[in-house]
C-alpha cells in the first residue's frame, strides 16, 4: 500500500501534521508511534500550562495530547503504535516492525519526521566523580514519578535549569522530598521566566547561577555533590566549593532533536541545532519530506509546536496534490549579531508569509530585532526583554517578503537605550 502521508511519530508534532494534512483532503494517512499510545512526551506531563495560546485556556500534557488524539475520530486516519520505524529513505520508503506485523516496508507519496528530541546525558557533558545510582537525567524521573509510581530520591540537586529540570525541582517538592539547590553553569537559566517563579522562588529553592557540578560522591547510591562557581571560562574557582549531602542527582542539562533516522536518508541538518534544515513551510532537503516540532529545534512551548506542524500538515498535502515547488531563486536566511540559531534557513519567493524562530545569545533588556536586506533594514521589531531560555519569533508577511531584493536577508539582535 501506498500511503498520501507517512507521519513518523504520534506525539503533539506528529498529531497536528496528520490533523492538518487530513482537512486539506488528504485521506490516505497513516502516523507511526514506537510508544503504546499516542501523546508522545505529554502524558508525562501532568503540570497544567499548556495550551494557553492555542486552545486559550490551561490544560495539563494529557489534556492537550487528549484533545488531538479525539480530533483523530471520524477522520479515517490509520494509527500502528507499539512500531519502531527502522529506516526512512529518500524515495519515501519507511521500513518500521513491530510485534504484530513484524517487519515492513512502506511507500508514501510524502512523509512528515516528527521524532521530538531526546535528554542530553551525563556522559555527553563529562561530569567528574563515581557512577553511583541515584543519577538520572529529569526526563526519565518525570516518568518514574508521574507514571510509573516510583519516588527516584529524597534529598535532591539539579544540575541544569531547563524547563523539564525546573518542573521536576517543584514535582519533587510536592512528592516530599527535599530539592536543595538547581546548578547552572550559565550566568542565565535556561527556562521560562515563569517555571523559575512557580517551581524554585515559589518554593524557595536556591538557583546558583555560574555553578556547576565538580564531584559526586558514593560508592552503591549518591551520598553527596560539590558545586563550585565558574568563570567565564566555565571552569570552577577555587576556593567556591559548596557540599550537600543529598542521595539524587537531576540532570536537565539541554535536549538533542532524535534525528538518527534524519542522518540516515542523507537529510540536511542544521550543526547550530541539530535539527533539521527545513524551509519556511517545514520542506527539508529531500523534496516531499517535511519536519517539524523539536526534531527541527527545541520549542519552549507546545502550542508553537502546534502551529509549526500544522504548517508541515498543509504543505505535505499541497505536495502530494499540486507537486513540488520550484526551490530557485530562494531567500536564504542568516543569523547576525545576538542571534544564536534561525529556523527556517531557507525562504520560498513565493510563500503567502514566513515565520522566523531564534533564540538570543545572551539577555537582553530594551532591544531591536532588526531584519537586514544585504544592509538595508526592511523590518524592526521592539522587545522589552529577551533571554536564551526563551524563544523570539519574527513574522514576515507577503509585502515584506516582496520588499526583498536580494537573496540573503540577516536577522540581528541589539540592545537599545
Amino acid at each position: 500500500m501506498t500511503y498520501d502521508l507517512i507521519v513518523v511519530g504520534g506525539g503533539p508534532a506528529g498529531l497536528a501534521a496528520a490533523i492538518a494534512a487530513n482537512e486539506k483532503g488528504l485521506d490516505n494517512i497513516l502516523i507511526v508511534e514506537r510508544d503504546r499510545e499516542l501523546g508522545g512526551i505529554l502524558n508525562q506531563c501532568i503540570h497544567n500550562g499548556f495550551g494557553l495560546h492555542y486552545f486559550k485556556e490551561e490544560l495539563t500534557g494529557p489534556e492537550y495530547a487528549g484533545r488531538f488524539i479525539s480530533m483523530l475520530e471520524g477522520t479515517g486516519i490509520k494509527v500502528m503504535c507499539d512500531t519502531m520505524v527502522l529506516e526512512v529513505t529518500q524515495d519515501k520508503t519507511v521500513h518500521c516492525i513491530n510485534p504484530e506485523n513484524g517487519y515492513q516496508i512502506l511507500k508514501a507519496r510524502s512523509i512528515v519526521l516528527a521524532m521530538g528530541c531526546r535528554e542530553r546525558t551525563r556522559g555527553a557533558i563529562s561530569i567528574p566523580g563515581t557512577r553511583p545510582a541515584g543519577v538520572l537525567t529529569a526526563g526519565a524521573a518525570q516518568r518514574y514519578v508521574n507514571i510509573e509510581g516510583h519516588m527516584v530520591g529524597k534529598r535532591v540537586i539539579i544540575l541544569g535549569s531547563g524547563d523539564i529540570g525546573l518542573i521536576m525541582a517543584r514535582r519533587m517538592t510536592l512528592e516530599g522530598a527535599k530539592v536543595l539547590a538547581c546548578v547552572e553553569v550559565m550566568p542565565y537559566s535556561g527556562g521560562l521566566q515563569r517555571n523559575i517563579v512557580q517551581c524554585l522562588n515559589d518554593f524557595d529553592i536556591p538557583l546558583y547561577l555560574s555553578h556547576t557540578i565538580i564531584d559526586i560522591r558514593g560508592k552503591n547510591r549518591v551520598e553527596g555533590v560539590t558545586i563550585a562557581e565558574v568563570g567565564p571560562d566555565r571552569k570552577p574557582i577555587k576556593g567556591t566549593e559548596i557540599d550537600f549531602d543529598c542521595d539524587t542527582v537531576l540532570l536537565s542539562v539541554g535536549l538533542i532533536p532524535e534525528n538518527e533516522l534524519t542522518r540516515m536518508a542523507g537529510i540536511e541538518i542544521d550543526p547550530k541545532t541539530n535539527g533539521v534544515s527545513v524551509w519556511e513551510n517545514m520542506e527539508t532537503s529531500c523534496e516531499g519530506i517535511f519536519a517539524s516540532g523539536n526534531v527541527v529545534h527545541v520549542h519552549d512551548l507546545v502550542d508553537y509546536v502546534t502551529g509549526e506542524s500544522q504548517k508541515a500538515g498543509v504543505a505535505a498535502a499541497e505536495y502530494v496534490k499540486l507537486g513540488k515547488r520550484s526551490r530557485e531563486n530562494a531567500i536564504s536566511v542568516n543569523e547576525g549579531e545576538g542571534v544564536g540559531f534561525i529556523v527556517p534557513l531557507k525562504i520560498h519567493r513565493e510563500a503567502m508569509d514566513a515565520e522566523i524562530f531564534f533564540r538570543p545569545r545572551k539577555i537582553f533588556g530594551t532591544s531591536i530585532i532588526t531584519v537586514l536586506d544585504g544592509e538595508k533594514p526592511v523590518a524592526k521589531l521592539k522587545r522589552a526583554h529577551m533571554a536564551p531560555g526563551e524563544m523570539e519569533r519574527v513574522k514576515l508577511s507577503r509585502a515584506l517578503l516582496d520588499a526583498i531584493e536580494g537573496d540573503l536577508i540577516t536577522v540581528k539582535a541589539e540592545e537599545v537605550e
